[in-house]
This record gives structure tokens, sequence and C-alpha cells, in this order.
């Protein structure tokens, strides 16, 4: 799809849209997780409290050509990821749309998370509503992470950009303390730093530094505070460091610590990060490694029809997480760098629609080579997705009234 096949369609993807959204916020946005097979009171009982156990049934679980969770009993709750991502959603339709319920149902989902953060730590954190076993540690249920708190960390900043209540600032500021104080740094020098997943794991893995580089800026355009522009710069610097001759990252450092190589979307992810790094800090000297990045983006982790590979080297499953991705990504960097992305975006976007959405408005989870994986999960497949279309229709909007050329609001 082209510029122009999004000027047509773009009533269609914002029907999609509220498809989506529609059917999430009938079932009060509790669903099942990728990762969540100890909510199920069955594989808990059968995994006997053996980490081997776990580490064998975590992955099986995720990859399941079947949904299992229904029959072994797996109970559905709020992922506070999920919320923060959809309450995202929501903020970045309102900004399309005006529509006053957009940003009422955005507050809503903001002050359930401001109510349900974990207690005890040095700032407000969030952990995923699942035991979660990998080959690098055990996080039981709700143990805080810095993915969950800062996706919900950057809900809270666009919603103060929106509204300016002071409280939404307050919110995401009170993460970076949990971030400065409750996670590890398994690397530091005078130049560079490194931040942990959880309190007490030193795994580096990499895409989570400019996750929180980018909170921390966005925090101190608003406060001012030296110290957080230093850390930021730090870490950024240590992401940008690990980057590989040909453009690419691992998932994690040392590479041989990664479970997975050049995957599409955490290689979006990194670079949705660095540019904010340079649109927040107006550090141009990184811009040339940033494009580098985005050209191995575009021209390695897509099919011809947009679709978004699972790796560099290997096409299959086409995940719904990645269609996602790619398209915040693309959407991004059409707005904040170079317009040319916008029409890979809507290409991504096409296919995901036709491809992923069930009729009812969910998105399946994953596209196999000989089968489609037709169950969906709230996290993984509906929340990003919404996140994923609002960006689309709000970046449309926004390069009509940059002239970049599409608009459709």
């Amino acid at each position: 799809m082209s510029s122009l096949d999004f000027q047509r369609n773009a009533a269609a993807f914002s029907q999609s849209l509220e498809k989506v959204l529609a059917w999430s916020r009938s079932r009060d946005y509790e669903g099942y997780s990728k990762f969540d097979a100890f909510n199920s009171p069955v594989v808990k009982a059968l995994s006997l409290n053996s980490k081997y156990l776990r580490m064998v049934i975590s992955p099986l679980w995720a990859r399941s050509p079947v949904n299992l969770r229904p029959l072994f009993l797996t109970t559905v709750s709020r992922n506070p990821k999920g919320i923060g991502l959809f309450a995202t959603a929501y903020i970045r339709r309102y900004r399309v749309s005006g529509d006053p319920a957009d940003l009422a149902e955005a507050e809503n989902l903001l002050a359930w998370l401001s109510r349900n953060h974990c207690p005890g730590f040095s700032g407000m954190c969030w952990g995923y509503d699942h035991d979660w076993q990998n080959l690098h540690f055990l996080a039981p249920k709700y143990t805080p992470n810095i993915v969950v708190t800062g996706n919900i960390a950057y809900a809270f900043l666009e919603a103060y950009e929106l509204t300016g209540k002071a409280e939404y600032l307050g919110c995401a500021r009170s993460s970076v303390a949990f971030m400065l104080k409750d996670l590890e740094t398994p690397f530091r020098s005078e130049t560079m730093r490194s931040i942990s997943y959880i309190p007490g794991n030193n795994w580096a893995v990499l895409n989570i530094n400019g996750l929180a580089a980018a909170i921390m800026l966005r925090v101190w355009k608003h406060t001012k505070e030296d110290v957080l522009a230093a850390e930021a710069k730090k870490l950024i610097t240590f992401l940008l460091d690990k980057q590989t001759d040909y453009g690419a990252w691992h998932y994690a450092w040392p590479a041989k610590t990664s479970n997975v190589k050049h995957d599409n979307y955490h290689t979006g992810n990194v670079l949705d990060w660095i540019l904010d790094y340079i649109t927040l800090s107006g550090d141009r000297s990184v811009r040339d490694r940033f494009e580098k990045g985005l050209v191995f983006f575009r021209d390695h982790l897509f099919t011809e029809e947009g679709a978004p590979k699972w790796r560099s080297d290997r096409t299959f499953p086409l995940d719904v997480h990645g269609a996602a991705q790619s398209i915040v990504t693309l959407a991004k960097a059409a707005v904040e760098f170079d317009p040319s992305y916008f029409p890979h975006a809507v290409r991504t976007a096409g296919w995901a629609v036709r491809t992923l959405q069930a009729p009812e408005g969910c998105f399946y989870y994953q596209q196999g080579r000989f089968m489609t994986k037709k169950y969906t999960l709230m996290r993984w497949c509906n929340a990003w997705m919404a996140v994923a279309l609002a960006s689309l229709l709000l970046a449309g909007k926004t390069l009509g009234e940059q002239g970049g050329k599409p608009c459709a609001a």
C-alpha cells in the first residue's frame, strides 16, 4: 500500500481499530497472555515447582498451535502492560478524533494502574500477571520489571503531555526512581551503563536500555533534572555500542546470552527508543547509526507483502506483535525522520488486518507456514494492534498537517 492507499483506506483502519477496542473493552481488557502457563492450576501442579520443568513448559506453552488455556483451566486477568498499551491507544486515537470518550477511557485505565502498582519499591512499578520462567530467572507473578514499568510510564507521559495533569508526570517520575534505585547495573563505565530487567538479576537485555533512556529523557524534558539526561545518554551509548557492523542488534549482551538473534519486534523497539533519544535530546550525532538500523529493519525483517518476518534469517511464524511493532516503528520514523517510511507502515497494517483480524474484532496470534494460530492473547495481540492502528492514524494526520502528504482524519 502507498500513501494514497492510506488515504483511501483510512476509514477501514479506523473501523479495524474500533473493532479491536470494542472487543477488548467488552471483556474489561482481561484475557490470556503468551507466557501464562502457570496461571493454570493444573500446569502449575504438573511443574512440581521444578525450575527445569518450568523452563520446558513455558516455551512449549507459548508456541502451542492450539490454545491450551481453556482446557487447563487457565485464569484470565488484566495484564498491567496491556492496560498501559490500551491507554496509549486511546490517547493517540483521541489526538485524531477529539472524542472525549477516548480520553475518558484512557484516564480510567491509568487510574486503575495508579491503584495497582507493586508496593515496597523506590517508585511506582508494575509486573506481569503471571509467573514467568525463562533461562535466566524466575519472576513470580507481579514481580516488577523494566518493560512493563516503562511502557506504563510512557502512557502516563503521553497523558501528561495531552492534559497537563501533574499527577501523570508524578507517576512517570516515580517509575524513574524504581529504574535508578531498584534495578541492577550489569555494566558501567564513565560513558556507558546498562540496566537490568528485574531487581536482583544482571541479565543485560538490550532494548530495555533504550526504553529506560526514553522515559528518563521524556521526564527530563519536563522536570529539567540534569541527572536524568546524563543517565539516559549513558544508556543509549551502551545500546549503540552493541550495534553490529551491519546495523542490527542481538536481543541481549553478550550476544551468546541471546535466545534470539535479530528478530522483528525487538529491533523495531530499539529503533523507537533511539529515535526518541534523538528527538528529545537534540543529539544528531547518532542519526547515522539510527538510519543504518532502520534500513536493516526495513530490508531484512519483512516479506515482499509487508508481513513481519520472525527473524532476519527466518520467516515464520509471522507474529501479530511483530506486525504491531513494525507499524509503530515505521509510522514513528515517517513522522520524525523520513516520510518515505509511511507507505511501509501502511502496507504492514493492511497485511495484519487482512490476515490476522477476526471478524469479531480481535487479532489472531500467529500465521505459520501451514496454519494460522487462531486464538488471541489480550496484551500480545489486541493491545499491541490497538496501539499500532492508533499510531498509524495519528501519523497520517500529522504528516498531512506537516505537508508530508497523508491525511485522512
